[in-house]
């Protein structure tokens, strides 16, 4: 199965989707990690692997794409788990310490990369000959007014792992962004939007960049954050920008955003976010969860007792069985999901990014929308119990 993981793995740098993979829990325990990426080098495609030891020392190594398979696999072979992170999807490897393999998301990905995978000439994720393949380079004027970066541009050393995450995000921008009208002012919601670094990335990336038109409104209870926020807006001169303090469930629902954002919406907070950007049919949806409570003293899992029993484990379980409610109640409502990894796991341990793209063909009484009603009901009937007349709407 390792094989596998890695023709999975070869076949995604090879389409241009590959964005990251890591090797990780290493059989001997020496606390090594392999990180891997697809580049270019003066024309020629490789794979760039970087090897961190437990010492502190760091290998660096570059494979030509052509003959990177079974080199790979060598290189795999010593680790337990093999994490595969690409702009089609995830997917996991792991090995037991008996030996029990297992790959997770392995059949959706290669779906995808059979449907919908750009050419690797056309995509590939970073080039050698520049120093970072990061959006922004820290010298924003918005990076230094929130606080990242100092007047010169460096970023400070406690927000390395924010500047991390803001210029990860904005590739999950760009990976959607051909979903969005091509022409025209973009209106963007950021709900539950706190000091709302995104929203300004976000802003400075349509504005900025792309050279496009941007109406924003950012959205919070924290009347203290909308008002600095607001004043962070007028000196950058952000004229687009609109910051609002209240509940989102008093939004109005007479126009449709093309993209809402939220990030690490407390609980249920990305529930209401989720639902009202459903209800007004926006085009993307883009939103990180945080903490997932509500679930964990609802559901009624007898067959999972052995998982529900360890407070750990069941809050895990909680965690994934929410999102995966989330993301199945959107299908029914006409999107196109994914669950994906937000950032670096090393940076923060909230790392899922939900994604959800409105179908322009989706008939609510077609054959696709019946089947994601009965999916999303048997769903809820495994979670909640098979007896209920009423189940918790995600």
């Amino acid at each position: 199965m390792l094989k596998q993981a890695i023709s999975l793995l070869f076949d995604t740098a090879a389409a241009g989707a590959l964005r990251r993979a890591t090797f990780s829990r290493p059989e001997n325990g020496d606390g090594s990690r392999v990180t891997l990426r697809a580049c270019t080098h003066k024309g020629e495609a490789l794979i760039a692997t970087e090897k961190s030891t437990a010492d502190g020392k760091v290998y660096h190594k570059n494979l030509s794409l052509e003959s990177a398979e079974e080199a790979l696999y060598t290189l795999a072979a010593p680790y337990m788990q093999i994490n595969i992170n690409t702009a089609l999807g995830d997917a996991e490897y792991k090995r037991s310490a008996k030996g029990k393999e297992i790959i997770i998301g392995g059949d959706k990905l290669k779906r995808a990369l059979k449907t919908e995978a750009p050419s690797f000439a056309d995509a590939l994720t970073e080039s050698l000959d520049r120093k970072k393949n990061y959006i922004l380079s820290g010298n924003e004027p918005f990076l230094c007014a929130l606080g990242i970066s100092d007047a010169r541009g460096r970023v400070h050393d406690k927000k390395q792992a924010k500047f991390r995450q803001i210029n990860r995000f904005l590739e999950h921008i760009r990976d959607i962004e051909s979903a969005l009208p091509k022409d025209g002012t973009l209106l963007i919601y950021d709900l539950c939007c706190g000091k709302s670094y995104l929203s300004f990335a976000v802003y400075h990336y349509f504005k900025n960049i792309r050279g496009r038109e941007v109406e924003m409104l950012g959205m919070d209870l924290k009347d203290d954050c909308m008002r600095f926020c607001a004043d962070v807006a007028r000196e950058l001169t952000f004229d687009g920008m609109t910051f609002r303090t209240g509940d989102i469930r008093t939004l109005p629902k007479d126009r449709a955003p093309h993209l809402v954002l939220s990030l690490h919406a407390c609980d249920i907070a990305t529930d209401i976010v989720l639902h009202f950007a459903a209800s007004v049919k926006a085009g993307v949806i883009l939103s990180t969860p945080c903490c997932q409570h509500d679930l964990l003293g609802k559901m009624e899992l007898p067959a999972l007792g052995f998982v529900t029993d360890y407070p750990k484990l069941s809050g895990k379980l909680a965690e994934a069985l929410t999102d995966a409610l989330r993301l199945a109640r959107l299908r029914t409502l006409g999107y196109e999901t994914t669950a994906l990894e937000l950032t670096d796991p090393d940076d923060t341990p909230k790392n899922t990014l939900l994604r959800a793209l409105l179908r322009p063909t989706f008939d609510p009484d077609g054959a696709a929308a019946k089947k994601a009603k009965e999916e999303y009901l048997a769903a809820l009937r495994f979670v909640f119990g098979a007896d209920k007349t009423d189940y918790p709407e995600f």
